[in-house]
């Protein structure tokens, strides 16, 4: 019996929703909505099983349409082609979303040699039974591993349920595959290179972390005779911090030099730009501090793609991607004269400010327990509900819920270390002059981090120390002599 036209656009109007679903960014709401409407499941569903009912309903559909032979793209034009077309990818994507997931670990560990990749046959077979074109097939495998990538670092390297970090990896994904994945797919693939980022944010929120999610992301062929793709993720990505090397030494990491371009040049030496993959991605952190003269041959680089050695007239090409970062204001280094205004406008495709941890334990208090979690698990390789209740109680008594955490996520990371290993830890002011108990204070109030009540005891408290006397504090502070005494001694 044919079916009915209404079964037909039932069917087309599932698919639709699909295909939309496959462009939406998987770290925003909107991905969330059409997952749920896709796989029938209500708000009170967790994640897991709402993904699993959306893969299950579209594995249904999918195989209902071979079933009845016309899960082929040669048999379909026009916008149903293109929609089936992204149905099916979407459906071989998450069919083997574990096997890449098991991929990205092997090559964690296999470092900078490629791993083979035995079951690549089986979805190159699976996409040519589907009507892809054999070198589009290899292609969309290429960007089956960068999705799968991209997810894994993004989720996994930057924790955190607060709303500026969820923002954040939503950010971080649109950097990768721009905001509009169809645009990445048809268009800039293989030409992401063009798009420099550049990251902002205090000493210790991540900036890091979040260059090696976009670098480690990047799109890496696949060479289908070797059964590998032709570059290791781990290779991809290369990062170096500007800060540490004086402006001579600086050139010869970044650039490399020529044997006897210099007192102890011995050798020659490649630099990053050198070693960095052709589709890799090289972080330059704290580039607020490079002097101007190294500015104008990055901004050379950037420009016109080709660097010279130290030492050297021949030029070498670079055809990476560059990503900076730097814990300092660049509009005030632009405007003092520090920082070339045309460098920063090569650097800025796209420019992302890091949260500090005071504004995430602000916005969802739980993200404490979220980077509990994850620092315990790097430490210990496991978390017990005990250790981490330990962990907490000590981050809760001493440097206490008001604490605003200058270091960041690096020195939280510290402060569990010290706990294991000691059972304190009393904050980076705790030892200090009294001067920078009260510069402590002043940056929460700026942050709006201290309660009304914790602002007058340790106010109180600051001044009974630095003067001595009930009395003196309660002229100072206008309270009554027994109010001080209250405040002095909680």
């Amino acid at each position: 019996m044919k079916r009915t036209a209404r079964t037909i656009d039932d069917e087309w109007s599932f698919f639709e929703t699909v295909a939309r679903a496959a462009f939406a960014n998987p770290f925003g709401a909107t991905r969330d909505e059409l997952d749920m409407a896709i796989g029938g499941t209500g708000p009170d569903a967790s994640p897991e099983e709402v993904l699993s009912a959306m893969i299950d309903r579209v594995r249904e559909r999918v195989t209902a349409m071979q079933r009845a032979d016309r899960a082929d793209l040669r048999r379909f034009d026009g916008g149903r082609r293109e929609t089936l077309q992204t149905v099916l990818l979407f459906h071989l994507f998450h069919r083997y979303a574990e096997p890449f997931d098991r991929l990205i670990r092997d090559q964690l560990d296999a470092g900078d040699t490629p791993c083979r990749v035995p079951w690549a046959r089986n979805v190159l077979e699976e996409l040519s039974r589907f009507g892809f074109p054999e070198d589009d097939a290899v292609r969309f495998f290429a960007i089956f591993y960068q999705l799968r990538r991209a997810f894994y670092f993004i989720k996994h390297g930057l924790v955190g349920s607060s709303p500026s970090m969820r923002n954040l990896r939503r950010h971080l994904w649109d950097c990768v595959f721009t905001h509009d994945i169809r645009w990445f797919e048809a268009r800039f693939w293989n030409r992401m290179e063009e798009f420099s980022l550049l990251l902002l944010g205090e000493t210790g929120t991540g900036k890091g972390a979040a260059a090696a999610a976009v670098g480690r992301s990047g799109f890496i062929p696949f060479d289908p005779v070797r059964s590998a793709f032709t570059e290791s993720f781990t290779r991809n990505f290369v990062a170096i911090n500007l800060s540490q090397f004086s402006a001579g030494l600086l050139e010869s990491e970044l650039f490399g030099h020529r044997k006897g371009a210099f007192t102890g040049a011995v050798d020659h030496h490649e630099g990053i730009f050198s070693r960095c993959a052709p589709h890799g991605v090289i972080f330059l952190d704290e580039i607020g501090d490079v002097s101007v003269p190294v500015q104008i041959k990055l901004l050379q680089v950037l420009q016109e793609r080709i660097f010279f050695p130290v030492g050297s007239h021949e030029p070498k090409r670079f055809s990476g991607r560059v990503i900076a970062a730097t814990n300092r204001s660049l509009n005030e280094l632009c405007r003092t004269g520090g920082f070339r205004d045309d460098l920063y406008y090569r650097l800025c495709s796209d420019e992302i400010t890091i949260p500090p941890l005071r504004q995430r334990l602000k916005e969802d208090p739980a993200e404490l327990g979220y980077l509990l979690d994850s620092i315990l698990s790097r430490l210990a390789g496991a978390v017990s509900p005990r250790e981490r209740q330990l962990v907490t109680k000590v981050l809760e008594r001493e440097p206490g819920r008001d604490y605003p955490w200058p270091g960041n996520v690096r020195e939280l990371e510290q402060a569990v270390k010290r706990i294991i290993l000691t059972g304190h830890y009393r904050g980076r002011a705790a030892d200090r002059p009294e001067e920078d108990e009260a510069g402590r204070l002043a940056a929460e109030i700026g942050a709006g981090t201290v309660a009304a009540e914790t602002l007058l005891t340790r106010y109180c408290g600051i001044l009974y120390r630095q003067h001595g006397t009930y009395e003196e504090v309660a002229r100072r502070t206008r309270l009554d002599r027994r109010t001080v005494k209250k405040y002095v001694h909680r």
